[in-house]
């Protein structure tokens, strides 16, 4: 996620410069064969337009439906925030001759143990993501150990060697770690360490903890439709395609402008839609590792330095810093 007030303009134009890039030649091109052809390539401005305001509308469609993306992970991931605080504070609320210090330092260590793991799952790559190069992270090179190091390497502290082995056998290790959180408040309340209310009350903060992976799977593992995705686009390249035509025939006919205009004109409209399209496309996916990506690493970070406190914790991580106006 990208933290400062704006991104530069030079930031902005290196991300999209293929399309500007492209935009010149295409318009060159057609200009170039105007002038050594005298064919009349102009085309009227007036449909062009029309189908120029149906891409408009399209793509803010497109646009509105990936921010809604967006934001609904940035709200699920305030909620695990909120339900994470939560939890530590019910647990470390209840008395010591209740329940012991090590058998709540046990559970909120596996707490943490889940988020973690969460965050990483949500990392996992997909087909319709991006999946940019392996140095993808090159922008936030603090991060890239943590990424590629891997789940087990950061939970293995917060669980013991024989839970992190069986959870080494299965898929969905998140929802292993949940689990195996009920389990231990079931066994505490037969041992006589947590009341049957209690138990209650702590099983309805692990559901919805349940279900705020459920809400954050949901958006990783369902990608926006690819028919919007893709008639987006296409329907850019056929608009775009037909500019360069139809800012000729406004050029020629002015005797205050001449139709070598065209190129640059035609670079920056193509150019625009192009860049309005690739915002949508890179806000469709918010756990993927991008520049604009829920910061999912660094609100973990903060959730595991807020428990560690809580419990007295003397060796508690740093926060993620910002790096090149980025955090993850």
């Amino acid at each position: 996620m990208y933290v400062k007030r704006y991104y530069s303009f030079w930031m902005t134009i290196r991300w999209s410069k293929y399309s500007l890039i492209y935009g010149v030649l295409y318009s060159l091109v057609i200009i170039f064969l105007y002038e050594i052809t005298n064919i009349p390539f102009s085309l009227p401005w007036e449909p062009i337009s029309v189908i120029g305001i149906a891409v408009a509308f399209f793509l803010g469609f497109k646009n509105n439906s990936s921010y809604d993306r967006t934001w609904e992970a940035r709200k699920i991931w305030g909620a695990i925030v909120n339900e994470s605080r939560t939890f530590a504070t019910g647990i470390l609320s209840l008395p010591n001759q209740e329940m012991p210090f090590e058998s709540k330092k046990k559970l909120i260590y596996r707490h943490l143990a889940w988020l973690l793991a969460l965050k990483h799952v949500m990392r996992n790559e997909k087909t319709w993501e991006h999946n940019l190069p392996v140095n993808k992270l090159n922008f936030i090179p603090g991060f890239i150990k943590e990424y590629y190091d891997g789940i087990f390497a950061e939970i293995e502290k917060y669980v013991s060697e024989e839970e992190l082995a069986e959870l080494k056998k299965h898929s969905n290790i998140p929802s292993q770690l949940l689990k195996n959180q009920s389990l231990e408040i079931g066994k505490l309340n037969q041992e006589g360490f947590v009341s049957d209310i209690k138990q209650v009350w702590i099983h309805e903060l692990i559901g919805k903890l349940y279900t705020n992976q459920g809400m954050s799977e949901r958006i990783k593992n369902f990608p926006f439709p690819r028919q919007y995705a893709s008639t987006g686009l296409w329907i850019t390249y056929i608009f775009c395609a037909l500019i360069p035509f139809g800012l000729l025939d406004i050029f020629e006919q002015s005797s205050a402008l001449h139709y070598w205009l065209t190129i640059p004109f035609s670079s920056i409209i193509i150019w625009t839609f192009f860049v309005v399209d690739r915002i949508g496309d890179y806000s469709e996916n918010p756990f993927e590792g991008g520049y604009n990506d829920v910061p999912i690493s660094s609100i973990s970070r903060a959730i595991e330095i807020d428990l560690l406190e809580m419990l007295g914790e003397e060796k508690i991580p740093e926060s993620y810093q910002v790096e090149n106006g980025f955090l993850m």
